[in-house]
């Protein structure tokens, strides 16, 4: 059994629909941050009305015996560590505990250990639900043994991304017979294999499936289509031009469509976007609710999304209440894409709406569109100006309280009147933010990302106050240059950070030529800086995902094409923002997820131990271009940073000259948590000895991707050698270490999974990314 605390990600949300939204703190960090005092803690719940979570430590076997007999006492160290035995807890507080477990544990270890956990880990609230997502410990033995002893029990089935396990076992779900939803994207199964296993699961409602190269529908059985029949929520993931198993589907009112399709076959072959003739007309769409489609770059994408469409145009569903497609640069428009746009605008009353920017850009149609109790919109890389954001989509300024997720990134004229006029350094009209906050001021989720947003001088009227006024907000995207407090003067150095805003950290070496700043002693609090910034993040005390992402930063890690050589010059109000501004990020006690990226103002990296030290919650990291390109100035506190990061399973590094070595790796060892790493560096260099120890030190690393300057010699004996000592041990270990600037790049990526592909190689902004909810 594993040991650990039990307040991890859980499946607390599973069962939210598409489209519910909470606009209180329910669905707030798992567990509240150690540090914080009893009285913090309880006055922190009290105020937030969030329900209580229990950071629990799960001990080991001895200390978990069954209490229902007189004779048996909790051993002393148990009583004096935590007041009373684990089991002395009530059937309701141990349910809650027990489902942070891992489906594996709980059936196979957990239930062993008692006669009370062996009735409890069967409970239907345990078994009725179970997630082997990210369970990378779940081998193919593990899988079958779970399927065996509590398979009739399980109702909703979570394999996603559980590449590891072969086909064979993905097979026996079908022994799962109660099954109502099942997600298996990103597992091995063939036309036969999928036949077979539907067949057999007649209660099916929901399902989840990758469709590969060699898919053929005419290989599905009669039984097999039966239970299409009468799903009514699907998601395909299509490598390859497909309609898929949606002819099948006659009943389905949610289609979520992700179009992987790569333009070329590995051996160069230029692929058509062309379906099977007479199929066009084939897909069910009369009772559809929700239709979504995100593509990734490549014209084959497009083409194929388009005969998924044309059905659409020809009648649109009057059930429709979500229509959303993402599409990576420009998508034109056709005939038929503007007949369903008109439909739509008759026929329907839109909750959540998306489109490509062409199909908006210059257009009226969110003039004609009607909005039924909107709860997310994204304009991303539109040319949406101010004036029409509030006139046709806040309607000048109606009530817009159901609106939970607003994607605007990249949209750089949005909060200016005249889309026409605005230059990059001027102001934002802070009227329009006003508007903004004030119409939808119960949003969670906002992005702001990829535009400069510059606030004018006066009090009150600065994005970061402004935007201060959402107080549940979870997840927030913005600019660097839009934290500046003011347009820096060509008289006056950039700012420098206050010397008590962060602590030094630990064992830090000075280095030479560079300000070194002395903290707080330990146990005594840095006093806070006045910032605008500081003070919007001491208004969002909730925020559990965190954006600071340079106005015109791209990364260098390709996505279906070469490595990106250049990069653009940040903005020059982003020179006043660095390390004290990073050190607020620290009074966030509830923060999980961490971007930082092109930051041209950190002298040191000291922010970065703050955060550290105060946010324990920390899951995931991406750290990019920080301080000036030619050297590395954060080496120091990054490793002082890792010391602390006692739950931090993912780190994403980005960065030109970086030397990821003995020191680097040896910090790294001390994030006990951590499953994935991703090290992308321009003329970058790397110790194998330093990998090959971290990697055996840190037993849960399942993912190392390290794209560097080094010789492809190099990475090649590398990636041998870490496969052939861990493999055996480790069934989900993904390895890929590879020259950056090699042409066979390219051809790499493509065989990286599509879970670690989409989550942590590739850099993107996720904050309103999707609606939330939207699946699983």
């Amino acid at each position: 059994m594993r040991k650990g605390v039990l307040n991890g990600t859980g499946s607390g949300s599973a069962g939210k629909g598409f489209g519910e939204s909470t606009f209180f703190p329910t669905d707030c960090a798992d567990g509240f941050p150690w540090h914080l005092s009893l009285a913090e803690e309880a006055r922190l719940k009290a105020a937030s009305g969030i329900p209580w979570e229990f950071g629990v430590f799960l001990p080991a076997s001895p200390y978990l015996q069954d209490t229902s007999n007189e004779g048996d006492a909790p051993p002393a160290a148990a009583t004096m560590a935590v007041g009373a035995h684990l089991l002395g807890f009530s059937d309701e507080i141990l349910l809650h505990i027990l489902s942070h477990v891992p489906s594996t544990d709980l059936v196979l270890n957990v239930r062993r250990t008692c006669r009370k956990l062996a009735v409890l880990c069967l409970d239907k609230s345990l078994t009725h639900t179970v997630l082997l997502q990210k369970d990378y410990e779940a081998s193919e033995d593990k899988v079958k043994q779970v399927v065996k002893e509590i398979g009739r029990e399980i109702q909703q089935l979570n394999m996603a991304g559980c590449y590891w396990l072969s086909g064979a076992t993905i097979e026996h779900v079908a022994r799962c017979r109660g099954l109502v939803k099942v997600n298996l994207s990103g597992c091995h199964l063939t036309s036969v294999r999928l036949s077979k296993m539907l067949s057999a699961l007649q209660h099916l409602r929901s399902l989840a499936i990758d469709v590969s190269p060699g898919f053929d529908a005419g290989q599905l059985s009669g039984e097999c289509k039966a239970t299409l029949s009468r799903v009514r929520e699907l998601k395909q993931t299509l490598y390859t031009p497909s309609y898929g198993v949606v002819p099948c589907c006659t009943s389905l009112e949610k289609l979520l469509l992700y179009f992987e399709i790569l333009d070329r076959t590995r051996e160069g072959a230029v692929l058509s976007g062309q379906l099977m003739v007479g199929q066009s007309n084939v897909p069910h769409y009369q009772n559809l609710r929700v239709f979504y489609a995100r593509l990734a770059p490549g014209y084959i994408n497009q083409e194929v999304v388009r005969l998924y469409l044309a059905v659409l145009s020809d009648r649109t569903p009057e059930n429709l209440h979500a229509f959303l497609i993402s599409v990576p640069g420009s998508f034109a428009e056709s005939g038929a894409t503007k007949n369903l746009l008109d439909s739509m605008a008759r026929n329907v009353a839109l909750d959540a709406l998306q489109l490509p920017k062409s199909w908006l850009n210059g257009s009226s149609l969110l003039q004609h569109m009607k909005f039924n109790n909107p709860f997310y919109f994204s304009f991303s890389r539109c040319a949406l100006s101010g004036g029409h954001l509030i006139q046709r989509v806040i309607n000048g300024g109606r009530d817009l309280r159901s609106l939970a997720s607003l994607n605007l990134s990249g949209c750089v004229h949005c909060l200016s009147p005249d889309s026409l006029l605005r230059k990059a350094e001027d102001d934002i009209d802070s009227g329009i933010l006003e508007t903004l906050v004030a119409s939808c001021h119960n949003l969670q989720h906002l992005n702001l990302s990829a535009a400069h947003h510059h606030s004018a001088d006066g009090p009150g009227r600065h994005l970061c106050q402004l935007l201060a006024r959402l107080r549940r907000l979870r997840s927030l995207s913005l600019p660097v240059c839009s934290v500046a407090e003011a347009a820096p003067r060509a008289d006056r150095a950039p700012a420098q950070p206050a010397p008590h805003a962060v602590p030094r950290g630990f064992g830090k070496k000075v280095r030479i030529g560079v300000q070194s700043y002395s903290g707080p002693l330990p146990g005594q609090a840095a006093p806070q800086p006045s910032s605008v910034f500081w003070a919007l993040l001491k208004n969002v005390p909730f925020l559990e995902r965190l954006e600071l992402i340079g106005s015109s930063f791209s990364s260098a890690m390709p996505r279906n094409e070469p490595a990106i050589r250049n990069s653009l010059p940040p903005c020059s109000r982003a020179q006043s923002v660095g390390d004290s501004e990073v050190a607020a990020v620290g009074q966030l006690a509830f923060l999980r997820h961490l971007t930082l990226a092109q930051l041209p103002g950190i002298l040191t990296g000291s922010g970065l131990v703050s955060i550290g030290l105060q946010c324990q919650q920390l899951q995931s990291l991406s750290l990019a271009n920080l301080g000036l390109m030619g050297k590395v100035v954060y080496t120091s506190a990054l490793s002082d940073m890792l010391k602390h990061c006692k739950r931090l399973k993912d780190l994403r590094l980005e960065q030109p000259y970086f030397s990821a070595n003995a020191q680097f790796f040896q910090a790294l060892s001390q994030c006990s948590a951590l499953q994935r790493l991703c090290l992308v560096s321009r003329s970058g260099t790397l110790q194998p000895e330093a990998v090959l120890a971290f990697m055996a030190r840190c037993l849960h690393v399942v993912v190392c991707h390290m794209f560097t300057g080094e010789s492809l010699a190099t990475c090649k004996s590398l990636q041998q050698s870490l496969l052939r000592s861990f493999q055996a041990e480790r069934p989900a270990l993904n390895v890929v270490i590879f020259p950056l600037l090699h042409e066979g790049l390219t051809n790499v990526i493509r065989d990286v999974p599509m879970v670690h592909l989409d989550e942590i190689t590739l850099f993107k902004s996720r904050v309103a990314e999707e609606p939330p909810n939207l699946w699983w």
